[in-house]
């Protein structure tokens, strides 16, 4: 990191009378109820003495390309499962999904001319709220499943138990998908000389195949002519930085890999570069809110129809009050019907006051809904409705959308409805593998990809 980039993320202060446990103080929403205390003490002592799943110099890197996304330098893609599996922690699985990211990417460079930001839903997504604490099926009611690192899906009295073993599990499936996503990366994986090795099955047959293929061409073409023109090989484009992300929901877990270390002054959630805040735990009096204002991670808050910008600003207050560069990251998901009356407002309110923020859209969340056959699911229109409202509404407002967050995967999966193949609700029986939300499957995450790329050309062209 250079002496002005250093500069640019200034020293800021420790949060007064906070600590790592200081959360404990607070309401703390959406965390399951152990049977067991004795043994989920065990559990977060061993936890606390098990190694860091990140480091805190990769922390304060993607903190400053965060900074340069806030100043509209970078644009940043997030993307993965909406909850990770215990079973899905498999070298295909891993493998396919950080093609379709980085096959993102690509379209996303070649088209907006600027750097992305690759930011992975795993490694650590294994925890999701709730609505309801319970279930009932047939006259049964059960806990409900929270995710992996909580409970397990089957709707037997065993599987829902609360079990804190599971956390040793969930660290454990994280260390090995973030060792084998960085194997790949340093192995050459994500090499831009060869592009076409990032290739999935579908590409011969895709409606986008000829599309991308352009893509993948052009870019090749520039770099061997770059390569040219310098007489050498250009070492960098061999490998791409890559971080992870998760919903810090499960604060025990969260608080236990929450160190501090040497030549850093705080503390660092050394479970993930870039936790977020979900809608229901965004409380500003809440303990969710209290343990991300004391970490030194950039951070993201959820923000839906409901939040009012007085509770943004509030917020702000809260969790940056001295306005660092990278630190906040707003992700808005109102849904496609929604945002064109929810989010002005906001956006107002924070150039108004002139707030350092990165504001990126979730077009996902807001958009979900059921289906006749009984499939929880998205449609394709709405989520592209969402993306380009969402990049009007910014250049209405004089403020700027600095990325995306998607629930995608890069297996071949019918949940979400359309797309280029429009994919009906009889075709969700054919390949619906989620166990909580829909997610794009790779050919419609790719087609999100060349839709922001086509809409941002559509909004920076001259009147």
């Amino acid at each position: 990191m250079s002496a002005s980039d250093r500069s640019n993320l200034r020293a800021v202060n420790l949060p007064a009378d906070w600590s790592p446990t200081s959360w404990r103080e607070r309401t703390a929403l959406q965390l399951p109820t152990y049977p067991d205390q004795a043994e989920l003490e065990s559990a977060l002592a061993e936890l606390r003495h098990l190694p860091p799943l990140v480091t805190s110099w990769e922390i304060l890197s993607l903190k400053q390309q965060l900074a340069e996304a806030q100043e509209g330098k970078r644009f940043l893609l997030q993307g993965g499962d909406c909850a990770e599996s215990f079973d899905s922690c498999t070298s295909d699985v891993i493998s396919n999904r950080l093609k379709v990211l980085l096959q993102m990417s690509l379209v996303l460079v070649h088209g907006m001319r600027k750097p992305v930001v690759r930011v992975g839903r795993f490694a650590g997504q294994y925890a999701k709220p709730r609505s309801a604490d319970s279930e009932t099926i047939d006259g049964v009611t059960l806990p409900s499943y929270r995710g992996d690192m909580v409970n397990g899906p089957a709707f037997t009295e065993a599987a829902r138990k609360p079990d804190p073993r599971r956390m040793i599990k969930a660290h454990a499936r994280s260390s090995m998908t973030m060792n084998f996503v960085r194997a790949l990366i340093d192995g050459g994986f994500a090499d831009l000389h060869h592009p076409e090795y990032w290739n999935l099955s579908w590409v011969g047959h895709s409606p986008l195949a000829d599309e991308y293929r352009r893509m993948v061409n052009a870019i090749g073409d520039a770099v061997r002519f770059m390569e040219t023109l310098s007489g050498s090989e250009v070492h960098n484009l061999n490998r791409v930085d890559f971080y992870t992300s998760h919903e810090a929901l499960l604060l025990p877990y969260e608080e236990s890999l929450t160190r501090q270390v040497p030549r850093h002054w705080g503390h660092f959630n050394l479970s993930t570069h870039y936790p977020w805040i979900g809608m229901r735990t965004a409380a500003v009096d809440g303990a969710h809110a209290e343990y991300f204002r004391g970490i030194r991670n950039p951070i993201a808050l959820k923000v839906g129809p409901s939040v009012t910008a007085d509770q943004l600003l509030r917020t702000i207050d809260l969790l940056n009050p001295e306005d660092e560069p990278g630190r906040l990251t707003f992700i808005h998901r109102m849904g496609a019907t929604a945002i064109a009356d929810k989010l002005p407002p906001l956006l107002e309110a924070m150039r108004r006051d002139g707030r350092r923020v990165l504001w990126v859209c979730d077009p996902m969340h807001g958009n979900t809904e059921s289906t006749s056959n009984g499939y929880k699911t998205r449609r394709f229109r709405n989520i592209r409705a969402e993306i380009e409202q969402s990049f009007e509404l910014h250049a209405a407002a004089g403020t700027r959308l600095g990325g995306v967050h998607l629930e995608l995967t890069g297996e071949d999966v019918t949940e979400c409805l359309g797309g280029a193949r429009e994919l009906t609700e009889s075709d969700l029986e054919r390949a619906y593998r989620s166990t909580v939300d829909p997610r794009l499957n790779y050919e419609q995450a790719l087609e999100v990809a060349m839709l922001i790329v086509r809409k941002q050309a559509q909004i920076a062209a001259p009147a």
